[in-house]
């Protein structure tokens, strides 16, 4: 593939191909946008912009529902040299927070969204009092309805160092910080996705990742339309409802590249295991990316022994590693062979040591999923503490160099110095080691908890948690845990405590209650450890609390502050709603959700909201909807309306 000076270049290059973006909003829900109409829908909107003032340099923050919308404006703002900047929507007060953060940050900017997200920030910032957010939204935003007739914006001329777009990756909501890529960051990183994966003209993607995530993004979107790829883009909230679209879809278009993290094939297969899917063909798949958080075997062996009968082929599986400040793509798994495993003890993994390899059997395993070679154009060191290079075997910190790393974080010099040595190489803050010259992910440095694929900061959880009457972030260390046998990384509270077990249970539930409400995502374990390791310079030490967890130090606390397995049944006189208790147990077995608990403020993930929502399907097809929750939020109120819609 051919190395472009700009993204413009790019869309230039490829648009009169006869190949087309499909978006799927629904199992009957679809439309499709060929290379062409997007070239000239994405001038129509950047003449819109540009009459409405905006120039090169200025930043456009698309928060959009609409995938064909983002696809749109992202490429407007591309062509006329402004700089779009993603941001998830979501639906908790801390995806507002940093949302008004990253405005706040910004410097020329305007909100590209909807009327009904556009009216839901505008009375979060009234509430709030917040009047500099609320006059820039109201003056400040742009919505798809707002393109002029006939507008034709006028392409800019880049430069491969002039910034492309801005990438918030997933993280600290308190201090969101920006990436800044490049044109040249995106054009080489995109090339060397291209030719590592060996993407072909005649090959069909199918992704449904969020496009604010740079797999979704940069992966299955940008990197897709460079090798001139029909690709199609599902999205992420029709997969989380409807898991087993996801290969459905793929086996009527004939997809042959696919992508998912962890979280993604566990989702999948829990509604698979019940229900199945019994007329797809996955015989055209070549190879599925599986990246963007730890990778698990056994997760990986699970999805792969079960799709079999349909097609699938182990070879498919290809674990990648990447991150936000090298574009994305770092590593990729040779094309042919079968994924591996390195199997080391857990007790050799500190910086600087030598890893063993033990057997599967030891109990102190731990598998590592191999993450291949260095992608062309980004070279991979392992170092010391000093940032000094370490010999192959030895466990270290990984950095990369090459052109697709970013040079700045946006408006953060002490970030940006932070971010790279003294001889130029970016830090990734992960921990790894080569093993036969295949790169293994063995941890973290920088303390990010990886959940469904998206990042989060331990001291924004703490942050919130620290709120409940009692405690203070001196009290309070939560981190990121895959326990032996786990598939997918837990979250953890330790809070410090030294009272009567008893009083502790409901402030297990307050954790759970005000993380969930305040992030949408659920604390697996709630701890009371009698102190917090911290470091002579007041540190805290998360590995040391971490480590005792997994030699099991807190198993006894932990085992008698389980519920009681004579707790009592529910009584309640509604059958429906005895049912419905029931169906609530089995899908989020560590709550007790009772007929009149609000749904969204019991310390339950939004992912397992609509497990319980995918199982009341089961079981009353067609009768519920995950939006339907905001109306009828108790199970009490959902069986009301069951038995008024049927």
């Amino acid at each position: 593939m051919k190395l472009y000076n700009s993204m413009i270049d790019l869309l230039s290059d490829v648009k009169d191909c006869d190949r087309e973006i499909r978006f799927i909003d629904g199992e009957h829900d679809e439309s499709v946008l060929s290379f062409s109409a997007l070239w000239e829908e994405a001038l129509a909107l950047l003449g819109s912009l540009q009459q409405r003032g905006m120039k090169p340099g200025d930043e456009l923050i698309i928060f959009s529902k609409s995938n064909r919308s983002f696809v749109i404006a992202f490429w407007a703002a591309i062509l006329g040299g402004i700089v779009p900047v993603p941001v998830a929507v979501g639906i908790s007060d801390e995806h507002k927070h940093k949302l008004f953060r990253i405005l706040a940050q910004l410097e020329n900017v305007t909100l590209f969204t909807e009327m009904d997200l556009l009216q839901r920030l505008l009375d979060f910032a009234k509430e709030r009092e917040l009047a500099d957010i609320t006059q820039l939204l109201e003056t400040h935003a742009v919505l798809m309805s707002d393109v002029e007739p006939g507008a034709h914006g006028e392409l800019y001329a880049a430069a491969p160092d002039d910034t492309a777009f801005i990438q918030y990756s997933s993280g600290s909501t308190s201090d969101p910080k920006g990436v800044v890529l490049t044109h040249r960051n995106l054009c080489v990183n995109i090339r060397a996705i291209v030719e590592g994966a060996d993407w072909r003209e005649d090959d069909q993607a199918l992704s449904w990742m969020p496009l604010t995530h740079d797999m979704g993004l940069i992966g299955f979107h940008l990197s897709v339309l460079a090798a001139g790829m029909n690709h199609a883009v599902m999205d992420t909230s029709v997969f989380v409802r409807r898991p087993l679209l996801w290969m459905s879809k793929a086996s009527e278009l004939r997809a042959t590249q696919l992508c998912s993290p962890n979280f993604g094939y566990k989702h999948f297969l829990k509604l698979f295991v019940r229900k199945g899917l019994p007329d797809i063909d996955l015989s055209s798949v070549k190879r599925i990316l599986n990246g963007a958080e730890p990778i698990s075997w056994d997760l990986c062996e699970e999805f792969l022994t079960a799709l079999a009968p349909h097609g699938l082929k182990r070879n498919t599986m290809l674990p990648v590693y990447g991150l936000a400040e090298a574009t994305v793509g770092v590593s990729f798994s040779e094309l042919g062979p079968e994924y591996a495993r390195v199997i080391m003890d857990r007790h050799s993994l500190q910086i600087g040591e030598t890893f063993r390899a033990v057997d599967e059997a030891d109990s102190d395993a731990v598998s590592f999923v191999t993450v291949g070679k260095a992608i062309r154009d980004v070279d991979i060191r392992i170092t010391d503490d000093n940032d000094d290079e370490l010999s192959p075997g030895h466990i270290g910190h990984i950095q990369l160099h090459g052109g697709s790393m970013t040079e700045r974080v946006y408006a953060d010099p002490e970030a940006t110095a932070a971010l790279f040595t003294q001889d130029g190489w970016l830090r990734t803050g992960d921990c790894g080691v080569f093993v036969n010259d295949q790169l293994v992910i063995t941890g973290r440095q920088k303390d990010i908890i990886i959940i469904n694929g998206q990042n989060y900061y331990p001291h924004d959880i703490e942050d919130i948690v620290a709120r409940i009457d009692g405690l203070d972030l001196n009290k309070v260390v939560v981190a990121g845990a895959t326990p032996k046998g786990g598939q997918t990384e837990e979250l953890v509270a330790f809070i410090l405590y030294r009272q009567d077990l008893d009083d502790f249970r409901p402030l297990i539930d307050a954790v759970r209650d005000v993380v969930g409400e305040q992030t949408g995502i659920a604390v697996d374990t709630v701890i009371p450890v009698p102190k917090i390791p911290k470091t002579t310079s007041g540190k805290v030490q998360r590995g040391k609390l971490l480590e005792s967890y997994f030699d099991g130090e807190y198993d006894a606390v932990l085992n008698e502050l389980q519920p009681s397995e004579t707790a009592e049944e529910s009584v309640d006189t509604d059958p429906l709603v005895a049912e419905l208790e029931l169906i609530c147990r089995e899908v989020a077995k560590d709550r007790k959700i009772n007929a009149d608990d609000n749904l969204f403020e019991v310390g339950v993930s939004s992912l397992t909201l609509t497990e319980v929502v995918l199982a009341i399907d089961e079981k009353y097809p067609g009768k519920l909807d995950i939006s339907d929750l905001f109306d009828y939020p108790t199970l009490r109120e959902i069986a009301a309306f069951l038995k008024r819609d049927t």
